[in-house]
């Protein structure tokens, strides 16, 4: 499901972690199977495919057979628009006859709905009562979103204890918001003894699976050599990577190598392109600004341009 959730302004404040505030994204509904033959489910292969007329025609047909996968996939459908125009109530009627099945993404994507007011009145305990029933049944992304409601205290007594429990569960099944939520557990101690090892562990499994904000705390951690080992030039790369991505904390650490040599080779045009951008999200570094006072003119201008050109055309925070 592509819905995204909007739980917490600020976890600091009820001294929680220092977690990313958004939820992890769940994949699509995955493909039934065909109960006597085995055959892919051709609805789920077309949605994956693109084709989304052929993927409402053909779940439409499991769905009159019962299907409660092929149920939520309808859904998914009308709620995103996809082969269909998009109706939110439709969505939310062929969600709420897949949970009653027992589909846990529709339980998910119903938690979602409730939690947006998409189709209904907002109804937050509503939703942490399908987050709850959808990670009994094994959904990473609602054990995450479920771990961030014990960590909020609002709809549960906040926990950090269950919360950490439900990360885990989350995190063993590859998601990698949990994965850094619980490295960030295991860093500070809280709901779990703080265990560095266990952390940076966890933070590099969830760097390697693209969450950005564990990609920059993994290479500060690398370029220092604080619980791994000390690789200046693999740090690089990963600023570099979460820099590409939008991270204004990798752009600035970026800039800084450059300006230094360490990691990757100096590249004052370069150093000073990475610092324009950070500055422009919201980071700003003296000393960077010194350092570019300090070039020429034309390293400066040619800096300006390309930073221009990078803001031009990136793609927002992924």
């Amino acid at each position: 499901m592509r819905a995204r959730l909007a739980l917490l302004a600020t976890l600091l404040a009820l001294g929680a972690p220092a977690l990313a505030q958004k939820p992890a994204t769940p994949p699509p509904p995955p493909p039934a199977q065909q109960a006597d033959t085995g055959d892919i489910d051709l609805a789920f292969g077309a949605y994956q495919r693109g084709q989304y007329i052929t993927a409402f025609q053909e779940a439409t047909k499991r769905a009159q057979a019962n299907d409660p996968a092929a149920m939520t996939l309808l859904g998914e459908l009308y709620a995103q628009g996809l082969g269909v125009p998009h109706d939110d109530a439709k969505a939310l009627d062929w969600y709420k006859l897949a949970a009653a099945k027992g589909d846990r993404n529709a339980m998910f994507a119903l938690a979602m709905f409730n939690l947006q007011g998409r189709g209904v009145a907002k109804n937050p305990d509503e939703a942490a009562r399908l987050l709850s029933e959808a990670a009994k049944l094994g959904h990473p992304a609602a054990q995450y979103d479920l771990g961030l409601l014990y960590l909020q205290g609002q709809q549960f007594p906040q926990d950090f204890k269950r919360a950490a429990d439900l990360f885990t569960s989350a995190a063993k099944n590859g998601n990698p918001e949990a994965q850094y939520a619980l490295a960030t557990m295991y860093k500070e101690g809280r709901g779990v003894p703080k265990d560095v090892d266990k952390a940076m562990l966890l933070m590099g499994q969830a760097s390697l699976a693209g969450n950005i904000d564990a990609m920059v705390e993994y290479a500060i951690a690398e370029f220092n050599g604080t619980g791994v080992k000390k690789d200046e030039a693999g740090a690089a790369q990963l600023f570099q990577k979460a820099a590409n991505r939008g991270s204004p904390i990798a752009q600035n650490r970026l800039a800084r190598i450059l300006m230094a040599g360490r990691g990757m080779p100096a590249n004052p045009t370069e150093a000073i392109k990475w610092h324009l951008i950070s500055k422009a999200g919201g980071d700003s570094d003296p000393e960077l600004d010194l350092f570019a006072s300090k070039q020429s003119a034309s390293v400066r201008d040619a800096a300006q341009k390309e930073a221009d050109k990078w803001m031009a055309t990136a793609a927002p925070r992924s």
